[in-house]
């Protein structure tokens, strides 16, 4: 007997939800509050500019540059932590990143709103690692097509790596959870194509 959800889209991903001690991760989140230069960036919006509801700060190699929501983030230099955190993720990856954008939500009504990271410097099919520390928050991805939405709990210390067609054919969202008090850093590393 055929199972009704066979045929349902599913985006994808790698899913480690244990790749960091807790410890270890712990640990990284109190590092990365203090040594990264956070920014307080605003969009363009019907009623003018608002703040994110979120801080944010850019690193990566020199040529990294990467243009997002009317921003363009020139990129600081890895951090020593960052830095650490890309090696292990490129080696579970086997891949290589050149840049992270970096996300720090202090507490539930900090979020990041539908999108897809689908910018063209970023290629075709871009393979995003998103490595997440502190409070759980909520992931959701949602399939464009058919509205198909597929959600994780991001707790601290998972790594989530999104590749192939996910960021061409799913939207995802960190949506506001007033019941969270703790906070939440976020990590995507990401390659940016020089020169576009």
């Amino acid at each position: 007997m055929n199972d009704l959800f066979d045929d349902l889209p599913t985006p994808e991903v790698d899913w480690y939800p244990d790749w960091l001690a807790p410890e270890t991760a712990r640990q990284a989140l109190a590092q990365l509050i203090d040594e990264v230069a956070w920014k307080q960036e605003s969009m363009g919006t019907p009623g003018g500019r608002v703040p994110f509801p979120r801080l944010t700060a850019w690193q990566g190699e020199a040529d990294a540059v990467y243009v997002y929501s009317g921003i363009r983030n020139v990129p600081q230099a890895w951090t020593p932590t960052v830095a650490e955190l890309r090696a292990s993720v490129e080696a579970t990856c086997d891949c290589h990143f050149n840049s992270v954008l970096i996300n720090r939500y202090r507490n539930g009504m900090d979020s990041m709103g539908w999108h897809a990271d689908h910018e063209r410097e970023l290629g075709a099919q871009p393979v995003i690692a998103s490595v997440s520390l502190g409070v759980a928050r909520t992931f959701d991805l949602r399939h464009n097509r058919t509205g198909v939405v597929q959600s994780y709990q991001l707790k601290g210390g998972s790594l989530l790596v999104m590749r192939g067609n996910t960021q061409a054919q799913w939207r995802h969202r960190v949506p506001k959870n007033p019941r969270v008090t703790g906070e939440r850093i976020n990590l995507t590393f990401r390659w940016v194509m020089a020169g576009r």
